[in-house]
């Protein structure tokens, strides 16, 4: 039994855990903290930027959303129209005098979308992302899914049915979007194109088909391919990659914006504004190191309480 300050006394196994849990605590919460206010400053401090303009690398962009030409995504819980979303379903439970609500489903979307500005258009890779939607909804139900009716009469499901709540986010066509991640842009001659690179492929490929290059290519019907016939084969793969070449450097330029390749940068989407999104980040830190000082407090007076008992 370790006595604890003269206030009570708790037994060894009981102490270390609360001792470890306190110590756990105190980091995670320093962690939340340096990191909240580390987003909120790359919020601040980052520029917002025009699409075609942009940077290659971390950059801020807005503008509204689209869905790029694809059929609209339909949320699975709300069955609503939309180009991203997240849910969760929890199921409610009670164990003697305790109850709690356990995570039984989740998911998010992943396929991209498109954000639009006054000076081009961008497609968004969600995945990854540290989404932030204004468009939240909350609801209890008595089925797993809510759009499941089957299994019983209403009466018989009040009365034995398990109790479910639904929770659903979602980002939808002109909405204004705030993002900030990695900004990368091909085609349009923007990247150098080594034809040799090209033409190895190539050849690669046509020698995955040896039967066929010896038709194109083998004059004599040797049933090989002598020097001369070869470099015939040379010839023809630069050819051929000097016009994949021009047609890569031709192509309209795409604009993507995804997660960093680098650990430690943000990859932020939200439809709330960029002062009500920073100020969201700073009031999280607050709370975390708000956090931080509690847990570490009670970190250090249990600690002190084993050292003097």
């Amino acid at each position: 039994m370790i006595d604890v300050h003269g206030l009570f006394w708790l037994p060894l196994t009981q102490f270390w855990m609360f001792l470890l849990a306190a110590c756990i605590a105190t980091l995670v919460c320093a962690w939340l903290m340096f990191s909240r206010y580390r987003r909120a400053r790359w919020i601040e401090d980052t520029p917002r930027s025009r699409i075609r303009s942009a940077a290659q690398g971390l950059v801020e962009i807005a503008g509204r959303l689209q869905g790029g030409g694809h059929a609209p995504l339909v949320s699975p819980l709300g069955g609503v129209d939309c180009l991203w979303y997240r849910f969760r379903v929890e199921q409610y439970s009670r164990s003697g005098r305790s109850s709690r609500w356990r995570v039984i489903e989740r998911g998010e979307s992943e396929r991209p979308f498109l954000l639009c500005d006054d000076s081009g258009q961008c497609w968004i890779d969600p995945r990854g992302a540290e989404v932030h939607p204004a468009s939240h909804r909350r609801w209890e139900g008595r089925h797993r899914w809510p759009n499941n009716h089957s299994g019983g009469s209403v009466v018989m499901n009040l009365l034995v049915g398990s109790r479910y709540r639904y929770s659903e986010e979602l980002l939808q066509a002109d909405q204004v979007l705030y993002a900030l991640g990695w900004f990368k842009s091909r085609g349009g001659g923007r990247e150098a194109v080594d034809e040799r690179a090209i033409a190895r492929r190539i050849i690669t490929n046509w020698k995955a088909d040896y039967d066929d290059l010896l038709t194109r290519f083998d004059h004599n019907r040797d049933g090989k391919l002598d020097m001369q016939e070869w470099e015939q084969v040379q010839a023809a793969a630069a050819r051929e990659a000097s016009s994949q070449a021009r047609e890569q450097s031709s192509a309209d330029v795409v604009h993507t914006l995804s997660k960093p390749p680098h650990r430690g940068l943000p990859f932020l989407l939200s439809d709330h504004h960029e002062e009500a999104l920073s100020g969201r980040m700073r009031r999280h830190a607050q709370w975390s190191c708000a956090g931080f000082v509690l847990a570490g407090v009670g970190a250090v007076w249990l600690a002190l309480a084993l050292v003097t008992g």
